[in-house]
């Protein structure tokens, strides 16, 4: 056997173990994990519900901030256990959500009945905040609103695009004319 057929035989045996390796871990593996309380898929279903929330128009949508991605981070590291298994419940009591009113799961809904469903959501979040007891959670949907909201608006794609911003503020100025439509101010 001289190099060249070495070389062959070794190109080959390394090609199918790694198309192998790559074949079996990709039918047999979960999603990939995000961190230890979210995966991939929880943190594009996010994402869809964030984008429901804010949407794209003349500036970019929460999607495009990666607010689930956000969201996946704020939970596990600043939420108590107990609100970290009140909001990874409700990911799955707002895919029951839209199944029981529209038959079919949120991400497969069109984005009018997506606006609804999070709309009636809405509703119940603020019924439910205004009669609960002090000491009682909150409910899941305020808490993914919140931090829709929360990390969109702290993204730079938020911050420089949806708010005026300006990255080296001068001197402080307390009173600035504002005119109806202008944007608030980031900085």
């Amino acid at each position: 056997m001289n190099r060249r057929e070495a070389l062959t035989a070794v190109g080959w045996i390394l090609g199918g173990a790694m198309i192998g390796g790559d074949l079996l871990v990709a039918c047999t593996s979960k999603p990939a994990k995000v961190n230890e309380l979210f995966d991939q898929d929880q943190v594009a279903f996010l994402n869809e519900v964030a984008e429901t929330i804010l949407p794209a128009t003349s500036t970019p949508g929460a999607k495009e901030a990666k607010v689930g991605e956000l969201m996946a981070v704020m939970v596990q590291d600043c939420y108590t256990p107990e609100n970290q298994a009140i909001f990874q419940k409700g990911i799955t009591q707002l895919d029951e959500a839209a199944k029981k009113k529209f038959g079919a799961k949120f991400l497969d809904l069109e984005a009018p009945q997506r606006t609804a469903l999070l709309t009636t959501l809405d509703e119940e979040q603020k019924t439910y905040m205004r009669d609960k007891a002090p000491d009682a959670p909150n409910h899941y949907f305020r808490m993914m609103k919140e931090l829709t909201l929360f990390g969109f608006f702290t993204s730079e794609v938020g911050a420089t695009q949806a708010l005026r911003y300006v990255p080296v503020p001068g001197r402080y100025e307390g009173c600035i004319p504002y005119q109806k439509g202008d944007r608030a101010w980031a900085t």
